[in-house]
């Protein structure tokens, strides 16, 4: 083997063993968007991730628990630390609401986690336990998150009186409409979307929507 072959491939298998965790999550999050939940493989996520099949069963149990592994990685992680932001963001309810969305943009929707609700629309049938899971770890605790920065508004006077959990349903529910627009619409079509002016856009919508009426 030549000298540059070594050295090309000794990063790899010499990077500390907590550093592969993750990488295998990294390779696995681009085969399922890629591919999907049924059609990945472990041996394939191990390839891509550089490292043999046993490394991965060395963190992971099985294709399920790797995946839970992505998720948690890739949004429950930022849910959580966009609670503890939410409970100590000293200004105003609807700048609260701004500097969330376009951070989640930032942090998700413009990165290949958008992908994941494209797969478990698509996969939901055959694996509803990773449905459940994504509903009771991401859904769920997301959908809190927004009513409580509803009822905060309302009750600090900024935004009008209505029902805090349909609000916090609609105002999540275009942020959902752009990830599956990207990852599964728009590759075959001719429109694009400007995600910043979508984005924009959604807020100056929800600021009418919300507002209290000033007399």
């Amino acid at each position: 083997m030549s000298s540059t072959a070594n050295t090309r491939s000794e990063p790899r298998w010499t990077r500390r063993k907590e550093a592969r965790p993750e990488e295998i999550t990294a390779a696995a999050l681009e085969l399922f968007v890629e591919r999907g939940f049924a059609a990945t493989r472990l041996e394939d996520v191990a390839a891509r991730a550089g490292v043999s099949k046993g490394t991965v069963y060395l963190y992971f149990a099985n294709k399920e628990d790797l995946f839970k592994a992505v998720v948690r990685e890739g949004l429950v992680s930022p849910i959580a630390e966009m609670k503890g932001f939410v409970e100590q963001f000293p200004g105003g309810s609807f700048e609260l609401l701004r500097v969330l969305i376009l951070g989640w943009w930032e942090k998700v929707g413009a990165t290949r986690m958008s992908g994941i609700p494209k797969l478990l629309c698509g996969e939901s049938g055959n694996f509803p336990e990773l449905v459940r899971f994504y509903l009771a770890e991401v859904v769920e605790p997301g959908h809190a998150m927004l009513t409580a920065i509803v009822k905060r508004g309302i009750a600090r006077g900024e935004f009008r009186e209505m029902d805090p959990g349909q609000a916090a349903l609609l105002i999540a529910a275009p942020m959902l409409q752009l990830m599956l627009w990207r990852s599964a619409l728009e590759p075959q079509s001719t429109y694009k979307i400007d995600a910043q002016r979508y984005l924009e856009s959604h807020l100056d919508v929800l600021l009418l929507g919300l507002s209290a009426k000033k007399e």
